[in-house]
């Protein structure tokens, strides 16, 4: 079937649609509705396309009637039946939801209104979690599953989509509602610290809370709760702080905070950058509460688990040198096995851009910034003591990727998507013109490089870029894990393995070698932006709404640039 991905944007969820959509065997290609000024021209585009279904799984912008009326448009909306607006999740978390779900629909002229092709319900988590964490876990996984269920009603001819007055509404109170104003997202610091934290939950990773913290404007993101506060200190006062995150009082307890951005209109940057970069107060060091911590350790027998936490996959200096040394330290322990995992949401997305575009000296900053990272990847890949497993337990691009390349054995959650690419004028480093070519052979990892796509976990597999899929469900993956790695632990398959690992080693470059080849490089995309790396991240940075689709994604304008790939 010839599908059109009509996106906002080709994020995670697009990405995971595309690669399940083409390992499906369809014919499958995206256009970006920001880069069309009028409707005319994207009626135009899907004229040429001409496809059998329009699929939009993440999509802000309005479907022109033109396009709806005559080819099956079907938008994927983050609410079960009967919700419809712009803010279904923020007013979800906000609220207190213990039953949400997805709806697949038609497009119509009223936006949410268009009769139903599938739709799923799930549990809310509980703790509640953080906005981008839901869309990126449950809602993604039942969007998954509602695509999966309109491509197959698509290929139909008798099918015929049921007006949402005569579907069933598991969530009873399920309505229109406007999108969610900063009034609505509002809080005082007096308040009790879950209440706050629930509305920066809702608000996360965007438009963020605007609140004032020791008499700023900021907009306040990466939130959890500690117990307890010194009484002497007022609401809103920084009385702590941990890693990059500093911990304000509130009315009863104490709320942590990740990651502020001071916004232009108050004369901030505009950028989201972890919160000790902007209060830098003369406060106590304080232990950080657990769901905001960068690592974790524990030991179980021969294994040693290493989990780390970054938020939204970007890696700062500072940061990379705090994994490195929990790294260091775990591999220096007796275990047999190390285990290296990042979170649910993501593993890595490489180097901190933001921080990297707000530092006084960007290409410095940058430049200390692939150091530290690269100082993680030496460590994995120079261990002889220990067999090491690294874990895409979310989505990782670029650097992140190669990070995790740097282990011995590499296994992702089913349904993760990698990008094993380096984009915006970057040459690259993380070792990976000695780790991609490894796994998958140096043909491939030019393939990979030069196309520049994403590689579901599935696919990963097929090519030798993971050693393994484990179950998607994030119990299910701990559990597969902790027996694979203990697997590995056995004295036979441990001291094969390591034989193994040391003659591979002993037949290479040290690592080294690889890496003083790669900064030769990148020192020159760094210091002398030979490759546009400056103007790409402040168009990162800023969100600049990309001015056409890239054709490496936009397989109908092949032919007008003579790409017969």
């Amino acid at each position: 079937m010839k599908i059109l991905l009509l996106v906002s944007a080709f994020n995670g969820l697009t990405q995971r649609a595309w690669c399940a959509l083409r390992a499906a065997g369809h014919d499958v290609t995206v256009e970006l509705a920001p880069v069309h000024s009028t409707p005319d021209s994207l009626v135009a585009v899907v004229h040429a396309v001409s496809p059998e279904l329009i699929l939009c799984p993440f999509l802000k912008h309005r479907v022109p009637a033109e396009i709806w009326r005559k080819w099956p448009t079907v938008i994927v909306h983050p609410g079960p039946v009967g919700d419809r607006g712009p803010s279904s999740l923020d007013y979800a978390i906000q609220e207190q939801e213990g039953l949400w779900g997805v709806t697949a629909l038609s497009a119509v002229e009223e936006m949410d209104a268009g009769p139903v092709w599938a739709s799923r319900t799930f549990p809310m988590p509980e703790p509640p979690t953080s906005k981008a964490a839901l869309y990126n876990g449950p809602v993604a996984d039942a969007a998954m599953s509602c695509m999966e269920e309109v491509v197959a009603k698509a290929a139909d001819p008798g099918f015929q989509p049921v007006s949402q007055e005569d579907m069933p509404r598991p969530v009873t109170h399920a309505r229109t509602r406007p999108s969610m104003r900063r009034a609505d997202r509002e809080f005082d610091w007096s308040q009790p610290a879950e209440q706050i934290v629930r509305r920066i939950h809702a608000a996360d990773s965007a438009p963020g809370v605007r609140t004032e913290i020791e008499g700023r404007t900021v907009y306040v993101y990466d939130a959890a709760v500690a117990e307890g506060r010194p009484r002497r200190f007022y609401p809103g006062t920084v009385i702590g702080r941990g890693q990059d995150a500093i911990a304000v009082a509130t009315g009863d307890k104490t709320v942590w905070i990740g990651h502020v951005k001071e916004p232009r209109d108050a004369g901030g940057a505009g950028v989201k950058l972890p919160a000790t970069t902007v209060f830098d107060e003369p406060v106590p060091d304080m232990p950080v509460p657990a769901p905001l911590q960068e690592t974790t350790y524990r030991r179980v027998g021969d294994v040693g688990h290493l989990d780390f936490r970054v938020y939204n996959g970007a890696m700062s200096t500072a940061q990379c040198e705090r994994i490195a040394a929990a790294l260091e330290t775990a591999l220096a322990q007796d275990t047999r096995v190390l285990v290296l995992s990042g979170s649910p949401q993501n593993f890595s997305n490489g180097i901190h851009l933001n921080v990297i575009e707000a530092a006084p000296d960007p290409a410095m900053e940058a430049w200390r910034n692939i150091n530290a990272i690269n100082r993680l990847c030496t460590a994995l890949v120079s261990c002889t003591g220990q067999l090491t497993i690294a874990a895409f337990t979310g989505g990782a691009g670029a650097g992140g990727v190669m990070l995790g390349l740097a282990a011995d054995i590499v296994v992702a959650r089913r349904g993760v998507v990698l990008n094993p690419y380096y984009d915006m004028g970057l040459y690259g480093s993380e070792l990976h013109t000695y780790t991609l070519p490894r796994r998958v052979g140096h043909a491939t990892a030019t393939r990979l490089l030069t196309e520049k796509l994403p590689v579901d976990a599935e696919a990963a597999a097929g090519i030798g870029l993971v050693d393994a899929v484990g179950p998607r469900d994030w119990d299910r993956f701990r559990d597969w894990l902790a027996d694979l790695a203990a697997s590995y632990a056995e004295p036979e398959w441990h001291a094969e393995a390591l034989a193994a690992k040391s003659r591979v080693l002993q037949g290479t470059r040290p690592p080294a070698y690889y890496a003083a080849a790669e900064l030769a490089e990148m020192a020159k995309d760094f210091f002398d932006d030979r490759s546009g790396f400056a103007a790409a991240r402040r168009a990162f940075v800023g969100k600049t709404a990309p001015t056409e689709t890239p054709t490496r994604l936009a397989r109908h304008r092949w032919s007008l640039v003579g790409d017969s790939a």
